[in-house]
This record gives C-alpha cells, sequence and structure tokens, in this order.
C-alpha cells in the first residue's frame, strides 16, 4: 500500500505543477496581450451585431418576396379609383380653364367697350379721359372696379416741395455732387 500512497501523493504533487504552469503561462499571456485580447473581443461583439441585424433584413426581405402577391381585385379596385380621382380634378382644373377665359371675355369685352366710348367721344370733341373714368362705374357699380382703377389720395402731404429737382442741383444744402478733376492722376 505504500506505493499506492507514494503514488497518491505524487499525483497532488503533479497537478499543482500543472496548475502553477497553467497560471503562469496564462498570467503572463493576459499580461502581456490582455488590452489586445479585451479589445478585440468587443469588436467581435460588434460586428457579430451589424452581421445578425443584416441577416435579419435578408431573411425578412426574402420573407417578403417569397409571400404571395396582393390579390388582383384590390390593385384593380385601387386603380380604378386613381382614376376616378383624376378624372374629377382634371374636371375641376377644366371648370377653372373656363371661369378664366369668360372673365378674360368679360373683360377684354370691357375694354372694347371703353375704347369705343372714348373714340366717340373724342369725336364729339369731349374730353375722353372722364367719360372713361365714369363707364366702368356705371356698367359695374362694385368692389371690382374700385380695385382695378387707381385712387390718389390727396390728404398725404408730398415729402419735398413742388420744385425740387434732385437733378438741378439746388435745394440740397451741403451735399452735391461735384465732377471729378479733368488730366492725369499724380501719384508715385
Amino acid at each position: 500500500m505504500e506505493r499506492d500512497g507514494q503514488q497518491l501523493s505524487a499525483r497532488p504533487t503533479l497537478e499543482t505543477e500543472g496548475l502553477r504552469f497553467l497560471h503562469v503561462t496564462v498570467g503572463s499571456m493576459l499580461a502581456t496581450y490582455g488590452w489586445y485580447i479585451v479589445f478585440s473581443c468587443i469588436l467581435l461583439y460588434v460586428v457579430f451585431q451589424k452581421l445578425s441585424t443584416r441577416l435579419r433584413a435578408l431573411r425578412q426581405r426574402q420573407l417578403d418576396q417569397s409571400a404571395p402577391a396582393v390579390e388582383p381585385d384590390v390593385v384593380v379596385k385601387r386603380q380604378e379609383a386613381l382614376a376616378a380621382a383624376r378624372l374629377k380634378m382634371q374636371e375641376e382644373l377644366n371648370a377653372q380653364v373656363e371661369k378664366h377665359k369668360e372673365k378674360l371675355r368679360q373683360l377684354e369685352e370691357q375694354k372694347r367697350r371703353q375704347k369705343i366710348e372714348m373714340w366717340d367721344s373724342m369725336q364729339e370733341g369731349k374730353s375722353y379721359k372722364g367719360n372713361a373714368r365714369k363707364l366702368p362705374e356705371e356698367d359695374n357699380p362694385g368692389p371690382s372696379t374700385s380695385s382695378t382703377l387707381p385712387k390718389r389720395k390727396s390728404d398725404r402731404k408730398p415729402l419735398r416741395g413742388g420744385g425740387y429737382n434732385p437733378l438741378s442741383g439746388e435745394g440740397g444744402g451741403a451735399c452735391s455732387w461735384r465732377p471729378g478733376r479733368r488730366g492725369p492722376t499724380s501719384g508715385g
């Protein structure tokens, strides 16, 4: 049994030597390359996360493509509704264009009448400007004619006197423009 006892006592020393060897080897490796190992593990984790999201998206696309297409009846109904909406919008646009054309025709007719009245008043020797201003008010008394004719506000005070002319050089005070000197410039 002594042999068995010696073998039993020899085993723990071998195991402890193995543990010591492992401890020294792993410890020195971690001491030397520890930060590299940590950063590489973090990098692998980030890469794995990115790849897993891309793979999920790729699988989802494949599932969507393999899924049955939308029913033909639904597609036809959508297209018919779209065509009806477009037709309705086109009809509204056409109606607006017709209204605009009618307004333009009325304005042209009104201008033509004004010209005829001005011509007639000129032939009779009357002032045509006074009649031209009165005619639209007589024909169409409404807010639309008042917006087309500009009204002069006589209650405003003019900014300058009536005889002021900026090009004359008078009345400007200290600010006046003088032409530059003729001849070659002097300089060195």
